[in-house]
C-alpha cells in the first residue's frame, strides 16, 4: 500500500521528519489476491505490480534508504536507520522484497489455492 500513500515520504523529507518507513514488498496486492485464491481459485486478476525501485525513490528525496532481503540483515538496517533520522535530520526507509508466495506467516499463495481447490 505503499504507493497509495509514497507522497508521504515527499513531505517527510520537505520538513525533516525524522521517520522510518519500513516498505514490505511482495510485488503484489497481497490481501486481495490471498481473497482471490481463496475464494476464485487460479482466477487471479490486477494483483500483480510493477514496482518502482523504493530505494532510488527514497534517495532521490534525500531519505536514508536501504534494500533488505535477508531476515538477518534488518537488524543492522534499522540501526542505521535510527541513526540517520536521529543524527542527520531526515527520514529513512528499509524495503523488505519478500517472497511472494509468503502471503501470512503460517501459509503461502499455493496453499490456499490447493485448498480452495479441494473444496470445489
Amino acid at each position: 500500500c505503499f504507493l497509495m500513500c509514497g507522497q508521504e515520504l515527499a513531505t517527510a523529507a520537505q520538513y525533516g521528519a525524522n521517520v522510518i518507513f519500513v516498505v514490505v514488498n511482495n510485488g503484489m496486492y497481497g490481501t486481495i489476491r490471498m481473497h482471490q485464491e481463496r475464494e476464485y481459485p487460479a482466477r487471479v486478476h490486477g494483483t500483480a505490480l510493477s514496482n518502482p525501485d523504493f530505494v532510488l525513490l527514497a534517495r532521490a528525496y534525500g531519505a536514508h534508504a536501504e534494500l533488505v532481503e535477508e531476515t538477518s540483515q534488518f537488524a543492522a538496517a534499522f540501526e542505521r536507520a535510527v541513526n540517520a533520522t536521529e543524527s542527520g535530520g531526515k527520514p529513512a526507509l528499509i524495503e523488505l522484497r519478500i517472497d511472494p508466495q509468503a502471503i501470512t506467516p503460517n501459509t503461502t499463495l499455493d496453499a490456499l489455492r490447493e485448498q480452495a481447490l479441494k473444496k470445489r
